[in-house]
């Protein structure tokens, strides 16, 4: 697929892909980029697209920017959403690169959106065809590349940082579309004056939910044609906190987890209610509370998990509105309980563990006596041993010492801590 541009002429598409800029020029907002003295201009000029990572909140023109820059290459465009792209399908076009580069000397763009998505395995089979320039990869994501990426694809591409939209930016944006709404709406439409600075102020920055607010406002209003402020009112009663299934998704459930772990009780309950409020599946909220009662605070509380599944068997019980309060309790319970990752710090341990003896033999006291009689090692019973402990290892001698889990000194895990180490200490 070669882009030259988009189009714009389809009823059935939404405004906000209908209102996409043709050119660098139209993009709003981002003139550190695509000004004169922008990055992104700079490789326009050399007709040349670099392996980049654009990174920003959502609906920013990170997309759009991708495919402008393609289109300015000559470039064929290929877009691809980390989601629902594997690793046979990023080598197949990898190899349909090679030979479009081979047999017709032209360069293939590889949009990825959300490739924070990507594990370390998918991540890495593109690191090749990057490098050697078989493909410009151009990564779309809302998280810190920092955290979200390998270290070694950061290393052979471009940081490109988007920022979010001013109130100024979204009401340009919005005027744009309206003086093209003989396209989507009526040319004789008209609205009251407010419209566009209250929908700017309550689309955060997101020039693509500032355009889906307007054209559902449109749709509300056909049998006057008049966009009236009453109306808007009502729209965001409906819906004020609506989000999609795409980036804000991820924002909004990124934030909600990390208030829990930064055990900030009102930051989580705020982002829990917008995500309730948004609409979001509850189970899928509850889903993320048991993970993280389990991830974030571990044996400092054991107790947490226990809270979190009881409001998820609540919540399938009895479900909303009433289940919304054991939601919020464990909600609030995991983010004021003491925090460990120990558990998750074990996990690492354990896999690391797994590749360096992955069939270590089991101690002949520990193996099964019921089918091999033969055994001549006794194994030693704990409970007959003063303080129900005996110091004998439980594994291969040359695993030892096998010391994976590290407790935290916060909450039980303190008092598991110091028995734990006195057990070690033992066994030593």
């Amino acid at each position: 697929m070669t882009t030259h541009g988009f189009e714009h002429d389809h009823h059935d598409q939404p405004l906000a892909w209908k209102m996409r800029p043709t050119t660098l020029e139209e993009i709003v907002g981002q003139e550190s980029l695509v000004g004169g003295h922008g990055s992104l201009s700079a490789m326009i000029r050399s007709h040349k697209v670099l392996s980049s990572i654009f990174y920003g909140p959502p609906g920013t023109g990170k997309t759009t920017t991708a495919q402008l820059l393609a289109a300015s290459w000559d470039a064929t465009f290929i877009p691809l959403s980390a989601v629902e792209t594997g690793v046979p399908e990023v080598k197949r076009l990898i190899q349909a690169a090679k030979e479009r580069r081979d047999l017709l000397n032209r360069g293939t763009v590889v949009f990825l959106d959300e490739i924070h998505r990507f594990n370390k395995a998918q991540q890495d089979v593109l690191l090749p065809a990057v490098e050697n320039g078989t493909v410009a990869l151009i990564g779309a994501t809302t998280e810190n590349p920092w955290i979200a990426l390998n270290s070694a694809l950061i290393s052979r591409c471009i940081l490109v940082e988007f920022h979010s939209l001013s109130e100024a930016a979204i009401i340009s944006i919005l005027g744009r579309a309206w003086n093209r709404r003989e396209d989507w709406l009526s040319a004789s439409a008209t609205m009251d004056d407010t419209i566009f600075a209250e929908i700017a102020q309550r689309s955060g920055g997101d020039a693509r939910l500032a355009l889906n607010i307007l054209e559902r406002l449109g749709t509300m209003c056909l049998d006057t044609m008049h966009l009236s402020q009453s109306v808007l009112d009502s729209l965001w009663a409906e819906a004020p906190h609506y989000h999609d299934r795409g980036d804000r998704h991820y924002d909004l459930t990124s934030a909600f987890i990390k208030s829990m772990r930064g055990s900030d009780p009102d930051a989580a309950l705020y982002w829990f209610g917008r995500l309730l409020a948004g609409g979001e599946d509850p189970a899928f909220i509850m889903r993320r509370v048991v993970v993280h009662a389990a991830e974030d605070v571990g044996l400092a509380d054991p107790a947490a998990l226990l809270v979190a599944e009881s409001a998820y068997a609540a919540l399938t019980h009895v479900g909303l509105p009433e289940a919304r309060i054991p939601m919020a309790e464990a909600v609030l319970y995991v983010a004021t309980a003491p925090k460990s990752n120990a558990v998750v710090a074990a996990l690492d341990a354990l896999d690391h563990a797994l590749k360096k003896w992955p069939n270590s033999p089991v101690p002949e006291e520990l193996r099964d006596r019921h089918y091999n009689p033969k055994i001549k090692k006794p194994y030693r019973y704990p409970h007959d041993a003063p303080g129900h402990f005996l110091p004998d290892p439980h594994v291969s001698s040359e695993m030892l010492p096998l010391e994976l889990y590290q407790p935290s000194a916060n909450g039980r895990e303190a008092e598991i801590k110091r028995r734990l180490a006195a057990w070690r200490e033992q066994r030593k």
